[in-house]
């Protein structure tokens, strides 16, 4: 009964018109965003983020969040059609949905990205109804010292479900750690590692630097390494299904949800690894695994309903515990600080219509996800053709003027212009940012709970394995990065990020 009372009151708010338009706005430039190749939803809520002072809290939640999961939608137009990822998770439907577009079903395969994605999408937000409460009040028994390690399991995480080698995870967490230390220091009222400089006596804001990394950073990647865009056709003819299509797409499009909605709940895991996981499940499962890379109707159900289920579970540890799982979830949190409202298992009890209405929203936007795509695909298909050169200056004064505004100094646009190097060299390293991301949001929170734990304990350091929950979520961080690290173990996991 409490859980149909909170759904009304989550209702009422996503309802209105004001939350309506702004979760259309949000789904439609998500969809756009996914579409264009060389643009994401990381870079995309960061330059958005100075636009949401002026909106109410839950408003500006409702935008973001349509943008983040409406990318996983656009993504998959452009993996089919040009055989050219808009997002990362959409590389595996790349794998047969291009196939089938040569094979002049490109209207089968949009048609079953969309009906995957809307599945899974509103199966994943009637979880996150359910899951919830549970989980929020479960987090309301946590103390300090259980908040500290469990945001060491989140870095641990994140380690290990990072493409790449482990040392450059590794190096990318500390990295982010360090930035994080930046500023003042709330105790002691002294700077650190600001280098005399009052711009960063505050620390360094978190949109200057996820606006460098990925929005300048994609630039410059995408400027360097342009892909040629050829559509496969140009004319898409049925978008519907037959009935042996509908057969072989049911199931992969049910383990693909169930798939990524266990592991979106995962520090570092989400959209992609959602994705690869569910691809490489059906290829082996399926009766027609022969046909896998040569535009079997499976290699594109299961991923793209993984990578939806994958989006939008991730929702859950940042409403929660206000642990971000992925980059676009740290953003998510820094627009709650920013609306004067903490992380963490209190908002679901001290802003109830924020958080109910933002979940409904979810279900109000895959909605209008489904009604859009279809329809409009010759918008998309339209906007593929657009060149980058056209593109990547209108981005980098948006970037430019959203730095700008956050302090209307100039010296944050230089910030980003550095990180926006940075973020070109992690990738010519191949050192992932999302690592370093999740570090720099957690490296604060997790020393102002370590310092708590250490207050209350009087110093005493054995109050994180003397804890139940803290020992417990300790252990398994150990056991994680153990077992990640043993030879054989590293070599699959290797192995599985470079198919």
């Amino acid at each position: 009964m409490d859980l149909l009372n909170h759904l009304a009151l989550g209702f009422t708010t996503a309802a209105t018109a004001v939350n309506l338009f702004y979760c259309l706005v949000g789904v439609f430039l998500g969809t756009a965003i996914g579409v264009l190749p060389g643009l994401g939803p990381v870079a995309t809520i960061a330059m958005l983020l100075p636009v949401t002072f002026g909106l109410e809290p839950v408003t500006a939640l409702i935008m973001l969040a349509g943008i983040f999961y409406g990318a996983q939608y656009g993504g998959s137009t452009t993996a089919i059609l040009v055989n050219l990822p808009g997002e990362s998770s959409s590389v595996v439907t790349a794998l047969d949905g291009y196939k089938m577009a040569r094979q002049g079903r490109a209207g089968i395969a949009l048609a079953t990205a969309a009906i995957a994605s809307f599945f899974a999408g509103t199966a994943c937000t009637f979880l996150i109804a359910l899951a919830a409460p549970p989980l929020s009040e479960v987090a309301l028994q946590f103390g300090p010292a259980d908040y500290f390690s469990l945001m060491v399991l989140g870095l641990v995480a994140s380690i290990v479900l990072a493409s790449g080698s482990l040392l450059h995870a590794l190096g990318m967490i500390i990295l982010g750690l360090l930035l994080g230390l930046i500023g003042t220091d709330v105790n002691s009222g002294l700077p650190r590692f600001s280098f005399d400089l009052p711009e960063l006596a505050d620390g360094v804001n978190f949109v200057v630097v996820a606006m460098g990394v990925f929005g300048l950073g994609e630039i410059i990647a995408n400027l360097h390494d342009q892909s040629d865009r050829s559509l496969a056709l140009t004319r898409i003819t049925s978008l519907m299904p037959t009935r042996e299509d509908w057969k072989r797409m049911i199931a992969p499009i049910l383990r693909g949800t169930a798939l990524g909605s266990a592991l979106g709940i995962l520090p570092g895991g989400g959209a992609m690894l959602s994705s690869f996981a569910a691809y490489s499940l059906e290829k082996k499962v399926s009766r027609h695994s022969a046909e896998f890379g040569k535009g079997a109707i499976e290699g594109v159900a299961a991923p793209e309903a993984a990578n939806n289920a994958g989006a939008q579970a991730s929702f859950i540890p940042m409403l929660t515990l206000g642990i971000p799982s992925n980059p676009v979830m740290a953003l998510m949190i820094g627009a709650l600080i920013m609306h004067g409202i903490q992380p963490g298992p209190s908002v679901m009890t001290e802003q109830p219509a924020l958080f109910w209405g933002l979940v409904v929203s979810m279900w109000i936007g895959n909605l209008f996800l489904l009604v859009l795509n279809l329809p409009l695909i010759g918008l998309w298909v339209r906007m593929i053709s657009v060149p980058y050169h056209l593109l990547f200056p209108a981005i980098l004064v948006f970037c430019a003027i959203g730095v700008f505004s956050l302090a209307n100094t100039q010296f944050d646009v230089y910030f980003m212009a550095l990180f926006g190097v940075l973020g070109y060299l992690f990738r010519k390293l191949d050192c992932e940012p999302a690592p370093m991301m999740l570090g720099f949001i957690l490296g604060p929170m997790m020393e102002e709970f370590l310092r708590r734990a250490l207050l209350m304990s009087k110093g005493n350091p054995l109050v994180f394995v003397t804890r139940p929950i803290s020992a417990a979520l300790l252990v398994i961080s150990a056991v994680a990065l153990v077992a990640v690290l043993l030879p054989a173990l590293r070599r699959k996991r290797e192995e599985a990020f470079q198919e």
